[in-house]
C-alpha cells in the first residue's frame, strides 16, 4: 500500500469514526453494518429502533458482530424524554421530579437502575443527564428536564446521575454544554441567544458541568446556542473558545465531546451539516451526532467525505480529525472494560420509579372519594425532544383504580365549555403540561374552576402557575410513574 493509500484510508477510517448516526427499522441495515465494519465506531438509537427489551439486546448484538466495542448511544433521559419506552411512558420520573425530592443518594439509584435496563439491552452510552439550570420558566425545551432553576441542586443531582449511571458500566454525556436553561427558543427550530455576563455564566450556568467533570463524566454534549460573552459570532457547537479554550482549558476535561443533533435547524438552517460538522471538530468536538432526522447512508457518506476533504484542503488539521477519532476509540474502549459496580443489598428494586415519583408529588387542597370522573387532558404541541408520540397523562393509570373513568384530549383553542359539555355531570380532571407557558390552558382552567368548585388540576409541567380546584397536584413531570403517582392521591390509594 502507497504512503498516499495508507493516508486516505486512516482520514477515512477517523473521519467515519467520528459519526454518531441514526438508521430507520428495528434490525441493523446492510448499509449500516457495512460502515461499522470500514470504521464506524458509534450509532445512536431513538424511538423508531426500539420495540422491547428483547428486540434491542438482538440489535445491539447484531451491531457487535461487526465490532465488539461499537458505541450504541441513546437520548433515554427517563421522565418525558424516553426511547425504552417511548410508545408507553418511562418508568422513571425526570429531572424535575428527582430535584423536588432533592434526595441525591435517590438521583443515583434511579440513574443505577435506568443504567442497568440500558446496559442488559447492549447500549453503552446515554445521552444523559441534562445539567442546564432552568432559570428561564418560559424555556420550551429544557424545561422538567432540568433539576430545577437552584444552581447547586442542579450541580449536585447532575453529579449524582453521572455517577449512577456510570456505575451501572454505561458512559454518561452530560448535556448541553455551556448551558441551556436560559434560553426562550428551541434550537430545534431556531438559534438561541443567552444574553448574560461571564460572572453568571460561571455562577450559574458552568456549575453543574464542573459538578459533572468533577464526578468524571466521560462525555459532555454541546448546545446549539449562542454566548456572546463567550463567542459573539459562533454558536457553542462550533466555537474554539467554548469547547476548547472554555471545557477543554479552563475547565479541565478530557473526555469525549459530542455535539447535539447537527440536523436541528440552529446548525442545519445557518451553516448546512458538512460545513457544520467540520466547523465542529475544528473547533474540539470529538463526535458528530446526527440521525434524528437524516438516517441514511447518504448522510454518512456525506459528512465523511466532507470531513476528509476538509483535511486535504487544510480546512481541518489532519491531527484534530485523529485525536477526536482516538477520543472516540478510547471512550468505546472503555465500555468494552466497563463492569458493573456491586449493588447494595436490596437496591435492585424494580419500583424504584414509581417510589421517586411518589416522593416528588406536592398536593395543594382535597377532595372527596371520587368515582368514574372525567379526565380532560389539555395538551399542548410537544417539544421535538420529548416527541408526540409517548403518552402522557393520567387517565390509563385512573381508569385502573377507578372503573368507569372517561377522557378526552383537548388541543389548543378547546376551552371550558368544550370540557363541561364533554364531562357531562362528572368531576372534572383537568391534566395540563406548563399551564404558565399556555394562556389558552390558564384560561380553560379558570373558568372550569369557576364553574364546577370541585375541579381537579394535575400539573405535570413546571408548576409555575398558581394552584387552582379543590384539588391541586403537581407532579414535576409527565413520565408514566409520575401519572400513576397522581392518580393515587386522586383516588386515595
Amino acid at each position: 500500500m502507497t504512503v498516499l493509500a495508507h493516508r486516505t484510508d486512516t482520514l477515512t477510517r477517523d473521519a467515519l469514526a467520528v459519526l454518531q448516526p441514526g438508521f430507520q427499522g428495528t434490525t441493523a441495515p446492510d448499509w449500516l453494518l457495512r460502515q461499522v465494519g470500514e470504521g464506524l465506531t458509534a450509532v445512536g438509537l431513538f424511538g423508531r429502533n426500539i420495540t422491547s427489551p428483547e428486540q434491542l439486546a438482538a440489535l445491539t448484538a447484531q451491531l457487535r458482530t461487526e465490532r465488539d466495542d461499537v458505541l450504541v448511544a441513546i437520548d433515554e433521559e427517563g421522565g418525558d424524554v424516553t426511547r425504552l419506552e417511548v410508545r408507553g411512558g418511562s418508568s422513571f420520573p425526570g429531572n424535575l421530579a428527582l430535584g423536588a425530592v432533592d434526595d441525591t443518594d435517590l438521583t443515583r439509584g434511579v440513574a443505577r437502575e435506568l443504567g442497568r435496563r440500558l446496559a442488559e439491552c447492549g447500549v453503552n452510552l446515554n445521552w444523559a443527564p441534562s445539567a442546564d439550570v432552568n432559570s428561564n420558566p418560559d424555556n420550551p425545551v429544557i424545561g422538567v428536564r432540568s433539576f430545577g432553576a437552584d444552581t447547586p441542586l442542579a450541580a449536585r443531582h447532575t453529579a449524582a446521575y453521572v455517577q449512577g449511571l456510570q456505575a451501572a458500566g454505561v458512559a454518561a454525556c452530560t448535556k448541553h454544554f455551556p448551558g441551556h436553561g436560559d434560553t426562550n427558543v428551541d434550537s430545534h427550530h431556531a438559534l438561541p441567544r443567552i444574553d448574560v455576563d461571564l460572572d453568571t455564566l460561571q455562577a450559574r450556568e458552568l456549575v453543574p458541568f464542573k459538578a459533572a467533570i468533577e464526578a468524571g463524566t466521560k462525555a459532555v454534549m454541546s448546545a446549539h446556542i449562542l454566548v456572546p460573552a463567550l463567542d459573539p459570532t459562533r454558536p457553542a457547537t462550533l466555537s474554539p473558545q467554548i469547547l476548547t479554550g472554555l471545557l477543554r482549558g479552563e475547565l479541565g476535561y478530557e473526555g469525549l465531546i459530542v455535539t447535539d443533533g447537527m440536523e436541528m435547524h440552529a446548525i442545519a438552517g445557518t451553516y448546512g451539516i458538512e460545513r457544520g460538522s467540520v466547523l465542529a471538530i475544528a473547533a474540539g468536538a470529538d463526535a458528530i451526532c446526527v440521525g434524528g432526522g437524516l438516517a441514511d447512508e447518504a448522510t454518512v457518506l456525506r459528512l465523511r467525505d466532507a470531513l476528509v476533504a476538509a483535511v486535504r484542503e487544510g480546512a481541518l488539521p489532519e491531527e484534530r480529525l485523529a485525536d477526536a477519532a482516538a477520543r472516540v476509540r478510547a471512550l468505546a474502549a472503555w465500555t468494552r472494560g466497563a463492569r458493573p459496580d456491586a449493588q447494595p443489598e436490596g437496591s435492585r428494586a424494580s419500583g424504584i420509579g414509581l417510589t421517586a415519583a411518589r416522593r416528588a408529588v406536592l398536593v395543594t387542597g382535597s377532595t372527596k372519594p371520587l368515582t368514574a370522573p372525567y379526565v380532560a387532558t389539555l395538551a399542548p404541541v410537544a417539544n421535538i425532544a420529548v416527541g408526540d408520540e409517548t403518552p402522557w397523562g393520567v387517565a390509563a393509570e385512573l381508569a385502573e383504580l377507578l372503573p368507569g373513568t372517561e377522557a378526552g384530549v383537548f388541543p389548543e383553542g378547546s376551552g371550558a365549555e368544550d370540557v363541561l359539555a364533554a364531562a357531562g355531570d362528572r368531576t372534572v380532571v383537568a391534566v395540563v403540561r406548563d399551564a404558565h407557558r399556555h394562556p389558552w390552558m390558564t384560561e380553560a382552567l379558570d373558568a372550569l374552576v369557576a364553574d364546577r368548585p370541585d375541579t381537579v388540576v394535575v400539573e405535570m409541567g413546571l408548576p409555575r402557575a398558581r394552584p387552582r380546584g379543590a384539588l391541586y397536584i403537581a407532579t414535576h413531570g409527565a413520565s408514566r410513574v409520575c401519572g400513576r403517582a397522581a392518580a393515587e392521591v386522586i383516588a386515595g390509594v
